[in-house]
């Protein structure tokens, strides 16, 4: 389905990143693993993810709260594979504290890589996809890109932020053949979210056993987790032929939360 095709996943060292990932290379794309982490721990994912699915698969350790690391990332990507086909942003951080208390540094923090590091991407992006009159932009936004939680307004802000940023990009490449959408999951048991909790236990005055009961779960009315495979498999979709007429949709995939 994407054999030949190059795709650019940030933040895909780990968690929804590394499962999208290796979602997309298993249909045969070539695929550029972005993160942090253990250097040994990277290179064999890369060369796992290589070997396995018969791709070509680079690593950039760009941060992703850098311009300018972002803008040597999608060069090096482009001269080498000719254009971006497929670019997921993914990459994200976490703070949880009261407004009053949240520190600056966080805010800003959160704010760059969770949405100026997906503009940074899609302007580097768009010439090549427009060149070859095809491209899918994937961003992975959240459940709070629609409703939002007390504790996190920086991370609020930013995926409500993603939302209408994916939204004004599919309008301007609607003819181009280029989609723009933002999937938007529940709580996924994943690092960022594994991290959060102690905070939000001490923000909240609660164990962290509480946390996972009566803060995350209790916003699904699944009560299960929203797993990893199953973001995938949505941004599979969104890669593909058959979601080619949707573009600008947000879409939620968070066990029934964002319906109350």
């Amino acid at each position: 389905m994407l054999k030949g095709k190059t795709a650019l996943v940030t933040g895909s060292t780990s968690g929804i990143g590394q499962g999208i990932a290796q979602a997309l290379a298993a249909r045969g794309a070539n695929i550029i693993l972005n993160g942090f982490g253990d250097a040994a721990e990277i290179e064999a994912l890369r060369s796992r993810i290589a070997s396995e699915h018969g791709v070509t698969v680079r690593y950039q350790a760009a941060d992703m709260a850098s311009a300018e690391a972002i803008a040597a990332m999608m060069k090096d990507a482009i001269a080498e594979f000719g254009a971006v086909d497929v670019l997921v942003n993914n990459a994200g951080i976490q703070h949880v504290a009261p407004v009053e208390d949240f520190p600056v540094d966080k805010w800003n923090a959160i704010l760059a890589i969770n949405l100026s590091a997906a503009f940074h991407t899609v302007r580097s992006a768009v010439p090549g996809m427009k060149a070859r009159n095809w491209g899918r932009i994937i961003n992975i936004a959240s459940a709070h890109a629609l409703v939002a939680s007390p504790f996190k307004s920086a991370y609020v802000a930013a995926k409500h932020g993603i939302a209408g940023f994916t939204k004004t990009v599919a309008l301007e490449l609607a003819e181009h053949g280029i989609t723009a959408n933002a999937i938007c999951p529940g709580y996924v048991l994943t690092p960022l979210v594994e991290k959060q909790i102690p905070d939000t236990a001490r923000a909240r005055g609660i164990s962290e056993a509480e946390v996972v009961r009566t803060v995350l779960l209790a916003a699904q009315p699944t009560r299960e987790f929203v797993t990893v495979e199953q973001v995938a498999a949505l941004a599979l979709f969104l890669a593909g032929d058959a979601a080619g007429s949707m573009t600008g949709a947000v879409i939620p995939i968070d066990g029934g939360w964002t319906a109350h």
